[in-house]
């Protein structure tokens, strides 16, 4: 193990900053009962309502491992916040959408979403979060274009 590590852990550092925003949000899931693995699916869902989603897309945009999903949708499935299709053209595909029950949902929980993005943006300041927002979009690019990218998906913190 050598004496100095030259750069900090940037996996770790942005789980960090992952925690202390997720934190805000959790207790508004909570009261609700969605889970943030869910909510992350339901607005997913929502934003590309009504088209009905394929489970690796969900995957992808999501950012959630297959076997995290499959087991998330399926409780999903049973809790009636989500609908679970075969496609009508491909019987081996399956299409994931919402439920009128999470439509609802997301009707009741985005307003208080969205207001605590803006208690955010007047604690931290909305510059802040604008930079933010630019500069994890502008890594996640070029970690995505860069030579040696990863396809396997999400990896541990290093």
């Amino acid at each position: 193990m050598p004496d100095v590590i030259p750069h900090r852990n940037l996996p770790l550092l942005l789980l960090r900053a992952r925690e202390d925003v997720i934190a805000r949000f959790r207790p508004i899931l909570h009261a609700h009962g969605v889970t943030e693995q869910q909510w992350r699916l339901l607005r997913v869902l929502a934003e590309h309502a009504p088209r009905p989603l394929e489970p690796r897309e969900l995957a992808d945009l999501c950012t959630l491992l297959s076997p995290s999903l499959t087991g998330v949708l399926a409780r999903m499935d049973e809790q009636g916040l989500v609908a679970r299709r075969r496609d009508e053209r491909d019987q081996r595909r399956v299409k994931v959408s919402l439920t009128a029950k999470s439509r609802a949902l997301v009707r009741k929980v985005a307003p208080l979403v969205e207001r605590e993005y803006r208690a955010l943006e007047a604690d931290v300041g909305g510059d802040l979060v604008g930079e933010a927002y630019a500069v994890v979009d502008r890594l996640s690019l070029a970690l995505r274009r860069a030579p040696g990218a990863a396809d396997g998906g999400p990896a541990p913190a290093a």
